[in-house]
């Protein structure tokens, strides 16, 4: 294909936009990006039935968090727009009208309660060659009785016409290949009278012709509906200009079998929304990456190697590094198991490489939380590139760090049980001597003058520096210990020291 390389990512407005989701809109970008191409966002909001309020902004602000830049659509504009389909029914109308006309498609009055009892007649029943005859539609009925009814105002749905035992072959960029017979494929709805709007598989068809979409990337569970994607372009004559298609491998549980689903967010603990998302008929929250501390380079990279590999065992990649990459050569066919601890790792590396500045900016609010509003900002740089190297989550900076600016009132039972022995608080006494003789506190004098003096008195390396840390941590956790006095004003690690005498024994 030599024609410019155009995709869109086409999310429909009914709820909070999953993750698996987010996913299709990244590979669509990246594909974009790295040849040269567009990417349009069009929101598919044709079902007015499931329309949900709330739900495009949602859209457009997760794609915006996770950096995944729009070209062309919804909010942004175009020479190909509106990009709201249900700003576009004029545009379907009259290409389904054009089907009527060229007898690739009919007009159907059947009823609910009449396909509920064609479904009930006859097992496994589909409205197709075998059985439209037999229903209320324009192939059945005179034609007088049709535009009575029309005239009427009686609803009625267009339905493609699709002849049967043909072979229909999709190629597919991913899966190659696929062929299937159109007898097992039914007479779909393409257009409904109730709300003068087309169905997803006529608008979508549409708008990618017009809006000269290049490749359709989407999610393998869209591939059943592809053989009637192909019927459609060559009903309208557009098989010079149909997409490249590309079918993504499903997110699949990270426990068991099946697909990815909120529930298993849930029940393991995660997010399956890039943003928190308050339903606005319930009032229910369900959680987002981003409102749980994910960093979007993070998230990004997680899912880019979610059924996506760069050809070498490389994990931590930027976006444009991915970009650089990206080739649908390396995604796989089968599904890809959700592997959530794995966004975790990836979260605990982008946070542990993350500038101190930038890190102590996502800090400085979780401080004030717990009444720290005075530590200057240089101190603060200073503790997290310290810590940043013990946390997953940006919430996880207090743990890690509280002491740095609070001394401790209480002692880890466990570590005192084990690190503070008798004749300890003798030693210590002897420690806050040596201590207030040393001028130069930077980390590598502290550490040789007091590890001298440990060697100097025979006493055991472990136990003095843990009871050390004891005391002026709360427990036996932290960064290197000289880094910490270093930091630390002198006077107030001998204060601790003392008052861990005071309180221990």
């Amino acid at each position: 294909m030599n024609r410019p390389v155009r995709v869109r990512f086409a999310p429909s407005p009914t709820g909070p936009l999953h993750i698996g989701g987010v996913r299709t809109a990244l590979f669509n970008y990246l594909f974009a990006r790295r040849n040269g191409g567009k990417m349009i966002l069009r929101i598919e909001d044709t079902d007015s039935q499931r329309f949900v309020p709330g739900a495009e902004d949602y859209i457009i602000e997760s794609l915006r968090w996770l950096g995944i830049g729009i070209d062309e659509g919804v909010g942004v504009g175009g020479p190909h727009g509106p990009y709201r389909q249900s700003e576009r029914r004029e545009i379907y109308k009259k290409y389904v009208d054009q089907l009527l006309e060229a007898d690739r498609a009919y007009i159907a009055f059947d009823t609910p309660a009449e396909l509920a009892a064609a479904r009930e007649a006859t097992p496994n029943f589909q409205y197709d060659a075998s059985t439209r005859l037999q229903m209320r539609n324009s192939l059945s009925m005179p034609a007088e009785e049709v535009k009575k009814l029309i005239d009427e105002g009686t609803q009625y749905v267009v339905r493609f016409k699709i002849e049967p035992g043909r072979d229909v072959v999709v190629n597919d960029l991913v899966r190659g290949k696929v062929t299937i017979n159109s007898s097992i494929l039914d007479d779909k709805v393409l257009y409904k009278s109730a709300d003068q709007l087309p169905t997803y598989h006529l608008a979508n068809i549409v708008d990618d012709h017009l809006m000269e979409v290049s490749h359709v990337i989407r999610g393998e569970e869209w591939l059943p509906s592809a053989p009637l994607h192909v019927l459609l372009y060559e009903a309208f004559g557009w098989t010079d200009t149909m997409p490249e298609f590309v079918h993504l491998p499903l997110l699949l549980k990270p426990v068991g079998n099946g697909k990815l689903s909120k529930r298993d967010g849930d029940k393991l603990g995660f997010p399956v929304f890039p943003l928190d998302w308050h339903d606005p008929a319930s009032g229910a929250l369900s959680s987002g990456y981003r409102e749980k501390g994910y960093l979007p380079e993070a998230v990004v990279n997680f899912l880019a190697l979610l059924g996506w590999n760069p050809g070498d065992d490389t994990e931590v990649m930027s976006m444009q590094e991915l970009i650089d990459k990206f080739s649908f050569e390396h995604c796989s066919k089968a599904g890809a198991k959700f592997d959530y601890k794995k966004g975790i790792w990836f979260n605990h590396e982008y946070l542990k490489e993350m500038a101190d500045d930038r890190l102590a900016e996502l800090f400085l609010p979780i401080l004030a939380e717990h009444g720290v509003t005075d530590a200057p900002r240089s101190y603060v740089e200073r503790v997290v590139s310290l810590v940043k190297g013990r946390i997953d989550f940006p919430a996880d900076l207090w743990r890690e760090a509280d002491f740095f600016f609070a001394a401790p009132t209480e002692y880890a039972e466990k570590d005192v049980k084990k690190r503070w022995k008798e004749g300890t608080a003798d030693i210590m006494r002897e420690l806050i001597g040596v201590l207030e003789g040393i001028e130069d506190m930077t980390s590598a004098n502290a550490e040789k003058i007091v590890l001298g003096w440990i060697a100097d008195k025979g006493y055991h390396l472990g136990n003095v520096m843990n009871a050390f840390r004891l005391a002026v941590v709360g427990s036996c956790h932290g960064p290197h210990m000289f880094d910490i006095t270093e930091l630390m004003d002198k006077q107030e690690v001998i204060s601790r020291i003392r008052r861990a005498i005071e309180v221990l024994g």
